[in-house]
């Protein structure tokens, strides 16, 4: 057997994605905002630039929370544009610096980034369903009170887990925290930076804030506010002492919505405020 037919084939490395490329490809042709892409097996989201927002509206919104004296409900200003698109970028790069889970940035321009779906965080890994934990709370109502609980404490763990990595979240509605396929709880929707506008601590207490907003009405549904308000107090054992006097503020500053009607008659919106009001009164134990 000669040389040549001993010799052992070499095949070459395939070549990795070239997501600049992608990236530039799709910010060229018209699309939403934000745009799924199933693209060489990945699951990809392309967001893009949108138009400036007004800084009328979080002028206004920050005169209202002062004459109210509630610093934490502080509007944190999102200028929208490209300054919305660095800014969620560079949070996305820091959370996940903290080892927190967030969609990996795969590329980034002035004009938009692409980011890895959150059901496969591998790129050779098939893509899962995700939901969000909103979604996750409201199709558990049927399953009752424990399966609802359930839910609602893998919230709170989670945002344990980014206060511990000294962070925030932007906007820590139930709909931004998303259950993983793996069951870890990941986190989107990044185009404001209350940190860089608010002490940490105000920062950390919006994100309880918002979360018992968007969840409170669920618990109720499943008559499990005695449980939940235990949970709450609970939770409130790691918050840091500004935050605790900040929180303790809020409750004063914010008893009138307790006097809001159990009826349908204001809306739902009115409902929703006034059962967060029932958890928001709840003290540490």
């Amino acid at each position: 057997m000669n040389a040549e037919a001993m010799r052992v084939p070499v095949h070459a490395e395939p070549e990795p994605p070239d997501y600049a490329a992608f990236l530039a490809e799709q910010l060229q042709q018209p699309a939403a905002l934000v745009a799924r892409h199933d693209w060489q097996g990945q699951r990809l989201w392309v967001k893009r630039v949108g138009q400036p927002h007004p800084a009328w509206r979080y002028r206004l919104l920050a005169v209202l929370a002062q004459v109210a004296g509630v610093p934490v409900l502080l509007p944190v200003p999102n200028p929208g544009g490209r300054a919305a698109i660095a800014t969620e970028v560079r949070r996305l790069r820091a959370l996940a610096a903290a080892g927190l889970r967030v969609p990996p940035v795969l590329a980034a321009c002035a004009d938009g980034f692409v980011m890895r779906d959150l059901g496969a965080l591998d790129a050779g890994a098939a893509p899962q369903p995700v939901r969000n934990l909103g979604n996750a709370l409201e199709q558990a109502i049927p399953q009752g009170a424990d399966v609802v609980l359930l839910h609602w404490q893998q919230g709170w763990a989670a945002l344990r887990r980014v206060h511990a990595a000294g962070q925030c979240l932007s906007q820590a509605f139930a709909r931004n925290l998303v259950l993983c396929p793996d069951g870890e709880i990941g986190f989107i929707d990044f185009e404001d930076d209350p940190a860089a506008h608010l002490p940490l601590a105000l920062c950390q207490l919006r994100d309880a804030l918002c979360y018992l907003h968007s969840t409170a009405w669920i618990v109720a549904r499943v008559q499990a506010l005695p449980q939940a308000q235990a949970i709450w107090a609970d939770w409130q054992q790691g918050l840091p002492e500004s935050a605790r006097q900040a929180l303790q503020q809020a409750r004063q500053r914010l008893r009138v919505l307790r006097h809001l009607p159990t009826s349908r008659r204001l809306g739902r919106d009115a409902q929703r405020l006034r059962l967060a009001w029932q958890l928001l009164a709840q003290e540490a134990g």
